[in-house]
């Protein structure tokens, strides 16, 4: 049998005896200054073995002193102050006062509004359901429960906890970090450590369907999405892939989803089959469900059973235990070994039968998590798992299955803020059943919704149930749905420089890619209202539209909040200011999509991407003027993985991503596992210079010897006078030099094409002045547009141009006579967004219109 690396599980749980304050029945470990563990044993005996959650409690020691008066006791750092009696922990004798801009006091056993986490399943949900806690709250203070969950020995095998209730023994965290939100997820992931890097081919399309497809089926789909120009990364095979049934009735309590075995009837070469796929550049994942163990009918039983000691010859089951460490050898070696050797790249475990095992408090979605991630990671391999959330720690495990959503309004509407909210506790690689699962209705404008919300999201997956009328191949749908959705999965495959930086950025520095507003704005009110819009990595800000279009407008729409800068819509080239909720209306070929002056967002130049997703030839930058802005590229060559020491971290070839001076500082150093290749991306807005690269370190294999640019200016049209013009210059150590470039109008701005340059050089574009600024938009060709599409009395229509728009006054004046007009609220709408969009505008028609022509 091959080496047990699933056991190479190094944890660090032993707090420092500096940061520990104890007395007989009480312990209290100062974890941070904001972070503080408190256990009460009727026995005396505390727990140091790492548990689902704690597999880091070896922290830098923070700041704190302690005051013992006898029977009371004081632990103060710079963020709280502990007032303790010395007895069982009650709301009278344990007090918290929190210090510092956010005020306010904890009493053990109080409950607080928490902001959410996230929940296990989505199974059967329409709409919104109840989330789970998670570590962030408006009071300041988010208490964690830790005294059930699993433990893990030295050795790397299972534990439970110790027998007792809450009365005799508890084990729990309070974070107090007030609205420091992101330094409070700093050190749940220092303890519980951080989200391991993805591969790259994760970052794009997933197809998976359960239906009972054949090869000659599943092949055919595949040729027809690759005719369509439709990239796809992630072939997942549902649960038909292996015999279910063999012509027989299955024994008393067993369910019919687990197996191992090839169905042959299906797949008469499952090796030939797997190869296929991987030539297409296409990684396989196979779904297991490993409820019922090893049967008798299996290929891999006589092996797996003489392994056991069982007598193959008597047919008994090896029933599946994942208390039993030789069963679980047996699960790993012996039966998903031999299918990962023939091509297997991953697994979707999907679990649905409970959460007891023969041990109390030893879940079974626990145990398979942990062990297939560090099992499917042994030697070089990236690790990868598909499987569903298992409790607070479980971001070290992706990618998360949400579950089986019911297809409606509602649970579209429910998806983002349950994705943004998820990363409250830490989990940030949410994979939803992107077009929702089953029942619910079909209905072309609802799937293609969701797959542009898939577009936006950790994971795009499209998925299914195994109704015959329900599936997700664009050509199954109207003619405007199909053309969206295959844009739309086009696109995807684009984003993913962008994503897959996004990805590192949160390996290396806890920041997931999607993160409520109240992460950046914990301040303001209006942050917490919009639920459904969302932070998607440095630069985007989302705003998913999750309800149908108006019967009128043809538009979709959505409540937005603009914190306090001035936004571009990447599709539309539309300017906003913000510091205000509006309404944003869109058709269904968009979704809004913003960015703030100085973003920098790279995407693969190609229109088609390749699947597989390899570094790209060309790179499209989009630049919004008007504030300094910086990207920091990264990609790499596919190699390494991310877990080391048990500390899940990273070491880049550049930085870091531990300081000397942080609260989160580990005693053990991680050996450098990924190589990562740079390239630097910086705007200067008061010169109007971009420059790009070099890339480093230089000459890396893992990209490309040259690559064309493409920069992408939104909603700015650059100078074509030749005094004024933009200029290109390519840098070396040796000499610099000027190089061509073309330049092309867009409906969003200017379009800059640079090709054939080496990565080993710096390129330096200088626009055509100093300070450029956003183009002031004028908005009535899009109104005509609006009013022109829309389902109205045509003679209305008429009255309306020429009432409000024909000869446009104050921006004012023309929507307060736009609301008087008896007309519907989603046309007034989707006008007055377009009027007050940007302020800019209403101060040239406050001024007379100069430099505004009327369309």
């Amino acid at each position: 049998m091959s080496h047990p690396a699933r056991y190479d599980f190094k944890t660090h749980p032993v707090a420092h005896p500096s940061a520990i304050v104890t007395g007989d029945k009480y312990r209290f470990t100062v974890l941070t200054d904001g972070l503080l563990r408190f256990e009460w044993a009727a026995d005396g005996h505390f727990e140091d073995r790492a548990s689902t959650f704690a597999v880091n409690r070896k922290l830098a020691v923070p700041d704190f002193y302690v005051w013992d008066r006898g029977d009371i006791l004081e632990i103060v750092t710079k963020r709280f102050h502990v007032v303790y009696n010395k007895k069982a922990f009650s709301a009278e004798g344990f007090v918290i006062h929190l210090k510092g801009t956010v005020s306010g006091k904890w009493t053990y056993g109080q409950k607080v509004s928490n902001l959410g986490g996230t929940t296990r399943t989505l199974d059967q949900v329409n709409g919104r359901v109840e989330l789970g806690p998670g570590v962030l709250s408006r009071e300041g203070f988010a208490v964690l429960d830790d005294s059930k969950t699993m433990l893990f020995e030295n050795d790397g095998w299972i534990a439970p906890r110790k027998p007792g209730d809450k009365k005799d023994r508890s084990d729990e965290y309070i974070f107090l970090y007030g609205h420091d939100y992101r330094e409070a997820m700093r050190a749940y992931f220092a303890v519980s450590g951080s989200q391991p890097l993805l591969p790259r081919f994760a970052m794009g399309n997933w197809w998976s369907r359960y239906h009972r497809y054949d090869e000659k089926e599943y092949l055919k789909l595949h040729d027809q999405l690759d005719k369509d120009d439709v990239p796809m990364n992630v072939a997942v095979v549902d649960m038909d892939w292996h015999l279910v049934i063999p012509g027989k009735e299955l024994p008393a309590g067993e369910n019919g989803w687990t197996g191992y075995t090839w169905n042959e009837e299906l797949f008469p070469d499952p090796d030939a089959f797997v190869k296929k796929l991987h030539d297409r550049g296409m990684r396989v994942s196979l779904n297991v469900h490993p409820a019922d163990g090893i049967r008798h009918w299996e290929d891999q039983y006589d092996e797996v059973a003489k392994y056991m000691g069982i007598d193959a010859k008597s047919k008994d089951p090896v029933r599946f235990d994942c208390t039993d460490k030789k069963f679980m050898d047996a699960y790993f070696d012996i039966v998903h070994h031999q299918h990962e050797a023939r091509g297997i790249d991953f697994w979707w475990i999907d679990w649905q039968q409970g959460e007891g095992s023969k041990i109390p408090g030893v879940d079974p979605l626990w145990v398979l998590n942990h062990f297939h991630f560090l099992d499917i990671g042994r030697g070089n391999e990236r690790p990868l798992i598909f499987s569903r959330f298992g409790g607070p720690g479980a971001q070290r495990y992706q990618v998360g299955f949400s579950g089986d959503a019911i297809i409606t309004w509602d649970s579209l509407q429910f998806q983002p803020e349950f994705t943004a909210t998820a990363s409250n506790i830490g989990y940030g690689w949410w994979s939803h059943d992107i077009g929702g699962h089953t029942a619910g209705i079909h209905d072309d404008e609802l799937t293609t919704r969701w797959v542009q919300l898939g577009c936006w999201s950790p994971i795009l997956r499209l998925h299914s149930d195994n109704n015959p009328f329900n599936s997700r191949e664009p050509w199954r749908y109207n003619d405007e749905a199909c053309k969206i959705m295959e844009d739309t999965l086009r696109l995807r495959h684009r984003l993913i420089p962008y994503l897959y930086t996004m990805n590192a950025r949160s390996a290396l520095n806890d920041e997931p890619l999607v993160t409520p507003m109240y992460w950046d704005y914990p301040e303001e009110d209006e942050a917490y209202k919009v639920r459904n819009e969302y932070r998607f990595g440095s630069e985007l800000l989302l705003a998913p539209i999750t309800q149908p279009r108006d019967n009128t407008t043809h538009l979709g729409a959505v409540n937005a909040w603009l914190p306090p800068k001035r936004y571009v819509d990447i599709f539309t080239g539309v300017v906003y200011y913000g510091d205000r909720t509006l309404s944003l209306h869109r058709p269904l070929t968009q979704t809004p999509v913003l960015a703030p002056e100085g973003s920098i967002v790279p995407l693969d130049a190609a229109w088609r991407p390749k699947s597989g997703s390899p570094n790209p030839e060309a790179i499209e930058i989009l630049l919004v003027v008007g504030a300094d802005g910086s990207f920091d590229l990264i990609e790499d060559d596919g190699k390494g993985t991310t877990v080391d020491d048990g500390e899940f971290q990273l070491v880049s070839s550049a930085s870091s991503s531990s300081s000397s001076d942080s609260d989160m500082e580990t005693d053990s150093k991680p050996s450098e596992t990924v190589r990562f290749v740079h390239t630097p991306i910086t705007y200067k807005q008061d010169t109007g210079v971009l420059k790009i690269g070099p890339t480093y370190p230089a000459n890396d294999p893992a990209v490309p010897k040259t690559r064309d640019w493409k920069i992408r200016l939104i909603a700015h049209t650059a100078s074509s006078s030749p005094d004024e013009g933009i200029r290109c210059i390519t840098t070396s150590a040796k000499r610099a030099k000027s190089i061509p470039y073309t330049t092309t109008s867009t409906p969003t701005g200017t379009l800059l094409t640079l090709s054939s340059v080496p990565t080993n050089h710096a390129v330096v574009v200088e626009l055509a002045s100093g300070d450029p600024q956003l183009d002031v938009v004028d908005p009535l060709p899009r109104i005509w547009q609006i009013l022109d599409q829309a389902n109205m009395a045509l003679n209305t229509k008429r009255w309306v141009w020429k009432s409000v728009f024909e000869k446009p006054g104050r921006v004012d004046g023309m929507v307060n006579k736009l609301q008087t007009m008896g007309l519907e609220g989603a046309l007034v709408g989707a006008f007055v967004e377009l009027l007050c969009a940007d302020e800019r505008f209403a101060e040239g028609l406050r001024g007379g219109g100069e430099g505004f022509e009327v369309w």
